[in-house]
């Protein structure tokens, strides 16, 4: 699911286990961008390195969903 920009702040859900991870940083390296997303009530060591994917209908990040704002932890 593409969006138009990747926030600090932002909920997102794995689709594999549907657990929900949180953008805490963004930046941008040589010819991509990457975000970091830490787990939603996970330890120090749930951290993943998301490289973002670029296309005409906005930004996405590979195996998750953004996830709605009606949606409740």
């Amino acid at each position: 699911m593409a969006v138009a920009s990747i926030q600090l702040g932002q909920l997102w859900r794995l689709n594999e286990t549907g657990d929900y991870w949180l953008v805490t940083k963004q930046y941008s390296e040589v010819f991509a961008s990457y975000a970091v997303l830490r787990k939603v009530d996970g330890s120090d060591r749930d951290v993943r390195r998301v490289k973002v994917e670029k296309s005409a209908e906005g930004v996405a990040l590979p195996g998750f969903v953004l996830a709605p704002e009606s949606e409740s932890l």
